[in-house]
């Protein structure tokens, strides 16, 4: 493998299969003395739930969700 600009590398398509790597999925990259490791991030969320997690709590209106959908639906 070779490192770009952009300080990136390609695992390995048997690699990526073999562990059960897939477009999107996100990694750790731990140093381990001279290593370093590719570890998958927390895979009993799916990216969605990591987003949703994100989210959760960051809002800063005071309408009810159904005053929200309203708005949306344009009633």
């Amino acid at each position: 493998m070779r490192l770009n600009s952009k300080g990136q590398v390609t695992i390995p398509a048997p690699l990526r299969e073999k562990h059960g790597l897939r477009e999107g999925d996100e990694v750790n990259v731990i140093e381990d003395g001279p290593a370093l490791r590719i570890v998958p991030v927390d895979s009993s969320h799916t990216r969605g739930q990591r987003l949703v997690n994100r989210m959760r709590g960051r809002a800063t209106t005071t309408m009810s969700t159904d005053q929200l959908l309203q708005l949306l639906r344009g009633e």
